[in-house]
């Protein structure tokens, strides 16, 4: 067989499938091009999904009529000034939009540089360029696609309906409109407005949020969390939805490298990480992460599409995430999300409405959480020291009425001084009811003990280490060697959390100690899993989670239980403790610990208002 050269235009319709994969591609790559070129407006209209018809039009810089040959040849472009791939500081750099979109479809530029006496347009088919020549245009720039992946049918095929691929290109719209704010977008199906974001004005925090509430909704932006923080030259902003606000899967989770859009398995495994101990493994936070890095530090030249990248220091992009999230989620202290009020005053509706399972307030938000497993054996004493009564919360004397001493109609005041109110009645030994200055708070005993019971086992084991069970006979396990090399390297981090392994040869180790708190447990399989997770996660997440498992298991098994008749005085140290105690809006199942009604809500039920 004859070796021969491809023709030019196979070439680009070749390297067309890997950024052209879909009408939303197309309109991700020029609307990347119009924020490059600094517009403040950017209009995108498509008909039938994108197949027939797509344009984007924008008021920005405009390309100069010499240059509109240029700008449509495969690696010609403007915004990479040298051949340092290490100084990328736009979306594109890559000269390969325009060439791959022309590849496929018919395509007319149009375009007015700032100061030009008049516009230029430029028409290609099937890679096949016109001759610039006049026009008519008030200024920047307009691309009009016109019968996408009209020469290459087998792609045509693949493409889902209408409906689909204009979902698609909201998506790219939307996460493209998070960060820039001060950019107002529109998005057109030809017949009605998809999309309609107002360029925001303002501080940057106040005027993302204002960004992200419009596209991610009103109950993100009322029950959001600020998040910053910053380790050597890597900064992370955004904000984070407090976990009782989430949802089944990551379709909320947004996240960007240097104002660029990611889906990076790195990235999303630390945010995994973040919320380990405040959600159920079924469910997922909502956010957007904003991560900045010196461009030395990360690689965007991964894949064309350039939603793929690579950090020359993974953990410490990790290490920021994680450090950021729980910080910001700790600030935010015993808050739970104001969607758990709506679903409950829902609930109180005849019909029903109102109920917002996708929000973590029932259902399957609830289900695969921590706590159903067994206490290892000989370590219920050890429990026992976690599960001391709260000050002020002491079981009554054997034969004592639970409701001797201070009734709840003693406690003085109406709650104004409290965030979760002062303590009014126990209903069905199950829930805590208080007075606050406004309203009404539902408190679940058993979940909100749970929480504070977790968090003192937490900083016991921060403060004191993991305990450690030395195994009368070594385990020996054999690994691949590269697993061997990850797990060497990493033996002083394992060590701390209670897991002693070395070397045994190229191609095993030895486990001499494993956690107490695990009891017994297979050895084997736990290192496996680690390797494998260092290899993905670069962090041991499988023993952080079996060991954040017993924690949960012990704090559930020891925490006040449903059916408990409580006094004012225990009631009330309950609610206290909540309120200084970090994360204690939700149990170790991501569950709310507590509902609070305000009063005008209330006075709604009845008519009142």
């Amino acid at each position: 067989m004859t070796i021969r050269v491809l023709s030019e235009t196979v070439v680009n319709r070749i390297a067309a499938g890997e950024v052209v994969e879909r009408p939303a591609s197309t309109v991700k790559e020029l609307v990347e091009n119009s924020v490059d070129a600094g517009a403040r407006r950017i209009e995108i209209t498509m008909r039938d999904g994108g197949r027939s018809f797509i344009s984007v039009a924008d008021d920005g810089a405009g390309i100069a009529g010499d240059e509109l040959a240029l700008a449509v040849r495969r690696h010609a472009t403007s915004k990479l000034a040298g051949d340092d791939l290490d100084a990328i500081a736009t979306l594109g750099f890559r000269g390969e939009a325009l060439p791959s979109i022309c590849a496929v479809s018919r395509l007319d530029i149009v375009s007015r540089a700032a100061g030009a006496d008049g516009a230029w347009r430029i028409h290609v088919e099937g890679g096949r360029a016109s001759t610039p020549r006049p026009a008519a245009h008030a200024g920047g720039t307009r691309v009009e696609v016109r019968d996408l992946f009209f020469a290459t049918p087998a792609r045509l095929k693949f493409l889902k309906s209408a409906r689909t691929e204009l979902s698609h290109a909201v998506d790219a719209v939307n996460r493209l409109a998070m960060v820039h704010p001060e950019i107002g977008f529109s998005l057109s199906d030809g017949t009605r407005t998809v999309v309609r974001l107002a360029a925001t004005q303002g501080e940057l925090f106040a005027s993302r949020l204002e960004r992200l509430g419009a596209i991610m909704g009103r109950e993100f932006a009322d029950n959001a969390v600020a998040v910053e923080a910053e380790r050597e030259g890597f900064r992370l902003t955004g904000h984070a939805g407090l976990p009782t606000l989430n949802r089944a899967n990551a379709s909320a989770q947004y996240l960007f490298v240097n104002g660029r859009p990611v889906r990076d398995k790195l990235l999303f495994g630390a945010v995994r990480g973040a919320y380990r101990d405040f959600l159920a493994s079924n469910r997922n936070p909502m956010l957007a992460l904003f991560l900045d890095v010196p461009s030395s530090a990360v690689d965007v030249n991964v894949h064309p599409a350039k939603t793929e990248v690579r950090f020359r220091d993974a953990g410490l992009v990790r290490a920021l995430i994680v450090g950021a999230l729980r910080h910001a989620l700790a600030v935010a202290g015993h808050r739970a999300s104001t969607t758990v009020a709506d679903a409950a005053l829902g609930a109180f509706r005849p019909e029903g409405t109102g109920v917002v399972q996708a929000s973590g307030a029932g259902g399957p938000a609830y289900a695969g959480g921590r706590g159903r497993g067994r206490v290892p054996a000989g370590f219920a004493e050890r429990a026992e020291a976690f599960h001391a009564p709260l000050p002020g919360l002491q079981a009554p004397p054997a034969g004592a009425d639970a409701d001797s001493g201070d009734t709840p109609d003693a406690a003085d005041g109406d709650g104004a001084d409290y965030p979760l109110g002062l303590a009014r009645a126990q209903v069905h030994g199950t829930y805590v009811l208080a007075q606050t200055g406004d309203g009404l708070v539902i408190v679940d005993q058993h979940a909100a003990h749970e929480r504070l019971v977790y968090e003192r086992m937490k900083r016991a084991m921060e403060a004191d280490g993991v305990a450690r069970q030395g195994l009368l006979i070594p385990a020996v396990i054999e690994l691949e060697e590269d697993a061997c090399a990850r797990l060497g390297a990493r033996a002083a981090e394992l060590a701390e959390l209670g897991l002693v392994l070395e070397p045994f040869g190229p191609g095993a180790v030895v486990v001499r100690e494993v956690p107490a708190l695990l009891g017994e447990t297979d050895a084997a399989g736990l290192v496996r899993d680690l390797a494998d997770e260092l290899a993905e996660f670069d962090e041991a997440l499988s023993l952080k989670e079996r060991l954040a498992d017993v924690c949960g298991t012990m704090a559930c098994h020891g925490s006040v239980r449903a059916g408990r008749r409580l006094n004012a005085r225990e009631m009330n140290a309950l609610l206290r403790e909540m309120e200084v105690t970090p994360h204690s809006g939700q149990c170790n199942h991501g569950r709310p610990t507590y509902v609070e009604l305000k009063l005008a809500d209330i006075e709604k039920l009845f008519g009142r208002r």
